[in-house]
């Protein structure tokens, strides 16, 4: 199973220079870019660790790139995701993120789907 989570997910995975070439993009809209990381990719699970701080003030996607190799090294069984935040008054949000890279072997869940009274459901994540 492959986990879609992000812009891109359904494609096959980028490589070094297609995601230096959406760093590039990202940074000249001039938006920060950051890396997280985590080995539970749930999509209920928003919060994911950290790769250092955000690269408020790059300008060059040299860089991320740099941080990028360092995450995998460190992380090679974790996904790695790219977000870039664009911090213009007005946004103020993530505007662009995606996979960087996925353990050899990914994780698999299942929905569980329990109907309650009236219109409650109840959902349990199973790790298959």
């Amino acid at each position: 199973m492959r986990i879609t989570q992000g812009a891109f997910s359904f494609l096959p995975d980028l490589t070094d220079e297609q995601i230096a070439a959406q760093i590039e993009y990202a940074l000249a809209h001039g938006w920060a870019v950051s890396l997280e990381f985590t080995d539970d990719p749930h999509p209920r699970h928003t919060y994911w660790d950290m790769w250092g701080i955000p690269m408020f003030d790059l300008k060059d996607a040299a860089g991320v790139m740099g941080e990028l190799k360092a995450c995998r090294a460190a992380h090679p069984d974790s996904y790695i995701r790219l977000s870039a935040f664009d911090s213009t008054r007005g946004w103020e949000t993530v505007r662009l993120a995606f996979m960087v890279h996925r353990p050899k072997e990914e994780v698999a869940y299942r929905l569980q789907r329990t109907e309650g009274p009236g219109r409650v459901q109840h959902y349990s994540v199973v790790r298959a």
